[in-house]
């Protein structure tokens, strides 16, 4: 910005413009300093906002890794208890084809005698024979089918508000359609829906008469089954998505008399259905006839008989079985060491990156004499030579920082203290050292910290016990948000090793966030716990909003800076008033001398 009217030397002959722009340069150095103190405070942000980035991804691959969470159907994360741990325990399945199995940690090592007595099945029903003479040469439903209605109950129940179940019937209602085709039949099945209010099936009809605010508490079910028809071979299948007893297949209509033709349709259909007969296995389904029940799936399991499910997929005692067919087969369990000390191995080993990442940002030499560059010493210089300049100039930024020294420091300590008889740990193991993993030992030039394990001694501690190691690794803390006598703190108790790693972590991290802010990436935060941000953005005790603390001393320092540069301007145009002013006084001065020189040489 520049005064209207400057006016450079011309009467006295000065360069006023390059004497004031050096008196400028000498009054931009307070501006200079502002922007400097600035800079290293947005650097330390930066490398802030960096560490916690490292921490939130060490603690979600760690959990992923060991399948303590999982990603539910919604994209949202699910937390698995250690006890439902699927490597730890290895089954093997003597018989594959009888059964597949895996086990959790809840598996007792042994060998399990099993016989699967019976498949749980749904129930299927197929067209008996070629059934292309429903058709008309057009391929639509002959007269006598069209205007179709019928009803399939699969087995779905609501209760009423006394308790009592009462059976879901899906409509099927082609009646007002005309030229219905086969493909308009398998449509209307596959998308059939119910809806029920109040524990009682209720009409479209009868939802109008519904207040809006009833009307909320309207639920629709879906049909649990599936129809298809192959064109090629002139069949219809339909079958119920679950299986069990409990899943049904009946089809019912009105009378034809009432002109649905339902009945003349389902019959048309010729539907064979599984029996118990032997010598006659498929029964002939007719409109109006009964439910016909699907079949739990029955085992015998090292000893305890007739056991069913009304599934396939059984656990029991932390035993998963994925049946496939009638048979006998034994299930072996045994503590797979290898893959448990692969897991914590990386774990370990990701922790001392941690650690060493931690450590260089505490230890770090500082070079006071290297500020961060001004614009016009960066014109000055090559892009290489800005860049070593400010690594030397962001070095030791961090140098023994209280949060991050805090964190890992009560890190450290929490995985030392012991585990407590009066908590869920029971067995010989009262230290994590007792299961080989320890600190290594001090190195000249080493801050330490970083953890070890041995081989041989976890693995051997996990055969001997796998339920006290793993609640030693993995059993969840209990938060505490204050002491004895009430006052407010932030711990978490009883928890397992890396449990007590993960919770000091997301302290430090709490603690990083309300000094730094999220970076842009509040997602990533609340992946490692949902609550993190709630104080932060509350900000109920400063009053600070969420914003945070390095944030709000850059925008202090901005608003120094602002009024520091308005200053600037209005000096340098009253240096320019000043100098203007001499100017005209000396070019009146000159104009004087003239008149008075062209007096005398008259």
């Amino acid at each position: 910005m520049y005064n209207t009217t400057r006016i450079t030397g011309l009467a006295s002959g000065i360069d006023t413009e390059e004497m004031i722009q050096s008196m400028m340069r000498a009054e931009r150095v307070k501006v200079d300093k502002v922007e400097q103190d600035r800079q290293v405070l947005l650097w330390r942000q930066e490398m802030y906002n960096d560490l916690n980035k490292s921490f939130a991804n060490f603690i979600l691959k760690s959990r992923k890794n060991f399948g303590l969470t999982s990603i539910g159907y919604n994209g949202t994360f699910r937390t698995n208890s250690y006890q439902n741990l699927n490597w730890v325990k290895k089954a093997t399945s003597s018989n594959e084809s009888a059964a597949t199995v895996s086990s959790t940690s809840k598996a007792v090592d042994g060998s399990y005698d099993v016989e699967v007595r019976q498949l749980a099945e749904g129930v299927t029903m197929a067209s008996g024979n070629d059934i292309k003479d429903i058709f008309d040469e057009n391929g639509k439903l002959k007269e006598e089918y069209q205007g179709l209605k019928f009803t399939i109950k699969d087995g779905t129940k609501v209760k009423d508000e006394e308790g009592k179940e009462k059976d879901v019937g899906f409509v099927i209602d082609l009646s007002n359609k005309d030229d219905i085709t086969m493909n308009d039949v398998v449509k209307a099945i596959n998308s059939a829906k119910a809806k029920v209010y109040n524990g009682q099936q209720i009409s479209d009809e009868e939802i109008k008469n519904l207040t809006d605010e009833q009307k909320k508490d309207v639920k629709e079910l879906s049909a649990n089954v599936r129809a298809s028809y192959d064109h090629s071979i002139g069949r219809f299948f339909i079958q119920t998505t679950n299986t069990g007893k409990d899943a049904k297949l009946q089809i019912t209509t009105d009378s034809d008399e009432a002109g649905t033709n339902g009945k003349s349709f389902i019959d048309a259909l010729n539907l064979q259905y599984k029996t118990e007969d032997k010598d006659n296995p498929y029964g002939q389904y007719k409109a109006n006839a009964g439910e016909i029940p699907g079949r739990d799936a029955v085992i015998n399991f090292n000893g305890a008989n007739d056991i069913t499910s009304p599934s396939n997929h059984i656990t029991i005692n932390g035993i998963t079985m994925d049946l496939k067919s009638q048979g006998k087969f034994t299930v072996n369990v045994g503590t797979d060491v290898d893959e448990a000390y692969d897991k914590v191995k990386e774990f370990i080993d990701d922790y001392n990156e941690l650690v060493e990442m931690t450590n260089k940002l505490l230890g770090e030499d500082q070079y006071r004499s290297y500020k961060p560059l001004t614009a016009d010493e960066k014109k000055a210089m090559e892009k290489e030579d800005i860049k070593l300049w400010e690594e030397k100039a962001k070095s030791g930024l961090l140098r023994s920082d209280d949060i991050i020294s805090k964190t890992m420091q009560n890190t450290r300590s929490s995985i030392y203290k012991g585990f407590e008889t009066k908590d869920d740990f029971s067995g010989k193991y009262r230290l994590i050292t007792d299961i080989g993993i320890s600190t290594e030992k001090f190195a000249r030039g080493s801050a330490g910290g970083r953890l070890v394990i041995d081989e041989d001694k976890f693995k051997r501690a996990l055969a001997e016990d796998p339920d006290e190691v793993m609640k030693m690794l993995f059993k969840e803390s209990e938060f505490v948000s204050e002491d004895k006598n009430g006052k407010k703190i932030k711990k978490y108790e009883g928890g397992g090793f890396v449990a007590r790693i993960h919770d000091n972590l997301m302290l430090g991290m709490e603690e990083v966030i309300t000094k730094s802010g999220t970076a842009g990436e509040p997602d990533l935060y609340r992946n490692v716990k949902g609550s993190i941000l709630l104080d932060f953005i509350a900000g109920s005790q400063t009053g600070r909003g969420s914003i945070s603390l390095i944030e709000k001393d850059v925008l202090d320092y901005n608003k120094r800076i602002d009024d520091l540069n308005v200053m600037l301007f209005k000096k340098e145009n009253h240096y320019y008033e000043k100098f203007a002013a001499m100017e005209k006084a000396i070019s009146r001065m000159n104009q004087q001398s003239a008149w008075m020189t062209q007096q005398f040489t008259r």
